[in-house]
């Protein structure tokens, strides 16, 4: 009988590792706020196309402002999903200002990231860092790493690692923001 339960203990751990082992492939990704002790970096930036993004033209939208490389893996399996955030952006209410997806590529040439954007088919913005310095600003030190901004133009969260954009943690989660006021006041909650 005692051997019997040996193997059954066994099976059990191995099973419960298995599980865990699961879940461990699948959380690619970590979220944490964005501290309230730091300012959110003011936001003004051109991207490839010549397009001028300012906080204040983004003010009332919900900023996706992602960080990424070429030469990173998690980076090209994300950028799918945000290919298709920024062609559907509206995961909230009809009446809600659709989500703005802007890339920041950390220091790679125009060539370089033209290039693959057309291999890719991808258009959305994307904003050239070729000396690091919005990456320096913005805190990143790991890509992707994609910062949640509040329609209020405050830092909400910081998300490291690679997400399904178009998935439903993530419109979970831009719904959310999508639904707090476009005022400074929110900052305080």
């Amino acid at each position: 009988m005692l051997k019997n339960g040996r193997r059954f203990f066994l099976r059990l751990c191995l099973a419960l590792l298995a599980c865990l082992g699961q879940s461990l492939a699948h959380a690619q990704f970590d979220k944490t706020p964005w501290p309230r002790s730091q300012a959110t970096p003011a936001i003004d930036l051109v991207d490839l196309h010549g397009q001028h993004w300012t906080g204040a033209a983004l003010k009332g939208r919900v900023v996706v402002l992602n960080f990424w490389a070429t030469w990173c893996g998690p980076c090209k399996e994300e950028m799918p999903s945000l290919q298709a955030l920024h062609k559907d952006p509206s995961p909230g209410p009809s009446d809600a200002r659709p989500a703005v997806v802007i890339g920041i590529n950390v220091k790679e040439t125009p060539s370089t990231v033209r290039r693959f954007m057309a291999a890719q088919h991808l258009d959305l913005p994307v904003v050239l860092d070729p000396q690091g310095d919005l990456t320096r600003q913005w805190g990143v030190r790991i890509y992707p790493t994609t910062v949640l901004i509040g329609p209020d133009g405050r830092a909400r969260w910081r998300v490291v690692g690679d997400l399904d954009w178009n998935g439903p943690i993530a419109r979970a989660w831009l719904k959310d923001l999508q639904a707090l006021p476009a005022t400074s006041q929110s900052a305080s909650k």
